[in-house]
């Protein structure tokens, strides 16, 4: 028998003792815990704060409390925040985080994107071709070109993604342009209209191809 919970909060103890027994296996996923007798008794806790113990590991998604038919594990451990998980990422990790969903996201702009996208691409293109602006406004432009290629995907799950991303790598991107701006602007542009192109022809291994060559390019000039 587990040994009883002998700290003050003994809610949150008691969250921590079942999120551990968690973790070592002893309840797998969509297992239903012991009963609320019994696990009050293993830990050594009131019925009521063994409740509060559940309420908590219940909002964190690792457990489930059905009512009348008991309480179900959900996840085998707490989903780190979103926002924590970037803000802790490396720059060149949110680079390959992005190469792996622009890629795709540029194939299915390729094969579903409207008439009225592709004008969107074809605007965020030219907006991003000014000459003299600064470094944030030319980051701020390609990042436009970028998102409007992702909206042509149509697939809001890739949007909210790439817009997590945005606020974490804009700032590094910025500095690289003042430090290492690209060895030649005409070509990093044409690039940019070779996807808008492959987009416009309907063409999604060639729209994957060429967002994933200049995403590695970028890449390795950060790195």
């Amino acid at each position: 028998m587990t040994a009883p919970v002998q700290r003050h909060p003994l809610a949150a103890q008691a969250a921590e003792a079942l999120l551990a027994r968690i973790r070592a296996g002893e309840w797998g996923l969509g297992h239903r815990l012991p009963g609320e007798t019994t696990l009050a008794a293993q830990l050594g806790i009131g019925r009521s704060t063994l409740r509060e113990a559940v309420r908590e590991l219940a909002g964190k998604g690792v457990l489930d409390s059905r009512q009348g038919v008991g309480v179900f594990v959900t996840a085998l451990d707490v989903t780190e925040d979103w926002d924590a998980v970037l803000r802790r990422a490396s720059v060149t990790s949110v680079l390959e985080a992005r190469l792996a969903i622009e890629a795709e996201a540029a194939a299915l702009a390729a094969a579903r994107r409207t008439p009225n996208d592709l004008r969107a691409v074809r605007r965020a293109l030219a907006g991003r071709a000014v000459p003299g602006r600064s470094a944030e406004d030319h980051v701020d432009a390609d990042m436009a070109f970028h998102r409007a290629v992702i909206v042509a995907a149509h697939n809001d799950v890739l949007i909210e993604l790439f817009d997590s991303f945005v606020p974490r790598v804009r700032t590094a991107m910025v500095d690289m342009m003042r430090t290492r701006p690209p060895a030649s602007p005409e070509a990093d542009h044409a690039a940019h209209e070779e996807l808008t192109e492959a987009i416009a022809r309907r063409d999604p291994r060639a729209a994957a191809e060429l967002s994933r060559a200049h995403l590695t390019g970028l890449k390795e000039a950060y790195t």
